[in-house]
């Protein structure tokens, strides 16, 4: 809503008369230059380089 609002400077009325992929359409011109997805051999690479840690102390969610 912030983007929407103050970036956009869409009207309440227009913003939520929006679907979600107008939406996504209008935003995309704020995005600047989108990376592609990392390469298999670059992931692979990194995987290796930072391995996820076995047990309790490698989880993140607690």
């Amino acid at each position: 809503m912030a983007a929407a609002f103050g970036l956009l400077r869409l009207s309440p009325r227009d913003f939520w008369s929006m679907t979600p992929r107008e939406m996504e359409r209008a935003m995309s011109v704020l995005g600047g230059d989108r990376r592609a997805a990392p390469a298999r051999g670059d992931l692979s690479d990194l995987m290796r380089r930072f391995p996820d840690m076995g047990g309790k102390e490698g989880r993140r969610d607690g």
